[in-house]
């Protein structure tokens, strides 16, 4: 049970952290720094949290490849309608 929840935790980890990477350079590109700095944060944060996981167990890069794939699709898409 808590391999699921170590799985699931650098999952959601990682795919926030790529939220927060899409948002920042589209806070940068906007030249808002205020609005960049806060996202970068977030990257901080999400990033260091799922490295502290899958430095211990490398099985836990799966969720990761898995999060930062879903995290800036998502984002994208999520951009793309909001344009429209």
């Amino acid at each position: 049970m808590e391999y699921v929840l170590s799985f699931i935790s650098v999952f959601f980890a990682i795919m926030i952290a790529d939220i927060c990477w899409t948002f920042y350079f589209i806070k940068i590109e906007e030249r808002k720094s205020v609005g960049a700095g806060l996202w970068g944060a977030g990257v901080y944060v999400c990033g260091a949290f799922a490295v502290i996981h899958y430095t211990t167990d490398k099985t836990m890069l799966i969720p990761a490849v898995l999060g930062a794939f879903i995290g800036t699709w998502a984002t994208i898409e999520y951009k793309k309608r909001k344009e429209k």
